[in-house]
């Protein structure tokens, strides 16, 4: 595939998605926000397979087909479209290999039939996989020295995605999938997890996650920190997410940890200003 059709072929993914993701990108120009949707859309089809049903084994196959196209990425040879999409952004904006082959390392871990992570340093790996890295090689797209840069994407990364495992917890246990921490949960008492539904229905689920949001807001702190030794024009897209998805945790907070089946979110509008406020100003 010519990469002019490549390139609108991920735009077009992109806009399908509706993802807040969207809005934080739109202030980019045009070369650096082509890149970040060719970025996006390779996260969004490694994520696909992971979370498809369907046999863990053949995730697995898949995953390693994409281990091997990333490969030929960076040979000069892609075979498949999004791979052909990133094939500039990769040399202009040096992404380093190693961080798309984290992502699918991330993806293989969501691949199983249920998910366990034993215990804190098996969290921040799975949050460095899935979401540092990703960070990463955003930061670079931005424009911001890895000295800079790296810092800022290792803590809002982590933020981000225990925020989203905050935001998650009824979805994932109906996969069977539980990303608290191991060590964590039996600090609290709950040892059975033959069901991840058993975990959520514990009496003490609240204090880890509570825990955890702590944590998660800790980062957020540290992340504001980093990004203020960064380019402030340059990391206005990081600064949007990061925003939007520290007002998505204070409500988690505020709505507790017991009704879980109320969901969370960050109105258009709100997106909407966010943008204006962070991305403008």
């Amino acid at each position: 595939m010519p990469v002019a059709e490549a390139t609108a072929h991920v735009h077009s993914l992109v806009r399908k998605s509706g993802s807040s993701f969207l809005s934080a990108m739109r202030i980019l120009p045009r070369g650096k926000r082509l890149a970040m949707y060719a970025l996006y859309s390779f996260c969004r089809d490694v994520d696909d397979i992971a979370d498809d049903p369907g046999d863990p084994l053949e995730k697995r196959k898949r995953l390693e087909e994409w281990r091997q196209e990333i490969e030929r990425l960076y040979d000069g040879a892609p075979t498949h479209p999004i791979s052909v999409a990133l094939s500039g952004p990769v040399f202009e904006f040096s992404l380093q290999k190693l961080d798309f082959l984290a992502l699918i390392d991330g993806m293989e871990m969501d691949a199983n039939d249920k998910v366990r992570l034993r215990d804190m340093e098996e969290l921040a790996l799975y949050c460095d996989r899935v979401a540092c890295a990703v960070g990463r090689h955003s930061i670079r797209i931005f424009g911001v020295p890895p000295t800079q840069g790296d810092p800022a994407a290792s803590t809002l990364g982590q933020a981000l995605q225990i925020t989203n495992i905050l935001r998650d917890l009824l979805e994932d246990a109906k996969r069977d999938r539980i990303y608290l921490p191991g060590d964590r949960l039996t600090a609290h008492g709950i040892t059975d997890m033959a069901q991840a539904s058993l975990a959520l229905d514990h009496a003490n689920l609240p204090r880890v996650c509570e825990e955890m949001a702590a944590l998660a807001d800790d980062y957020f702190t540290q992340a504001k920190s980093a990004l203020t030794k960064c380019e402030r024009r340059a990391v206005r897209p990081a600064v949007i997410m990061m925003e939007t998805y520290r007002r998505i945790l204070l409500r988690l907070r505020e709505r507790g940890w017991i009704k879980l089946d109320q969901a969370v979110h960050v109105s258009k509008l709100e997106k909407a200003w966010i943008a204006l406020r962070y991305g403008f100003v």
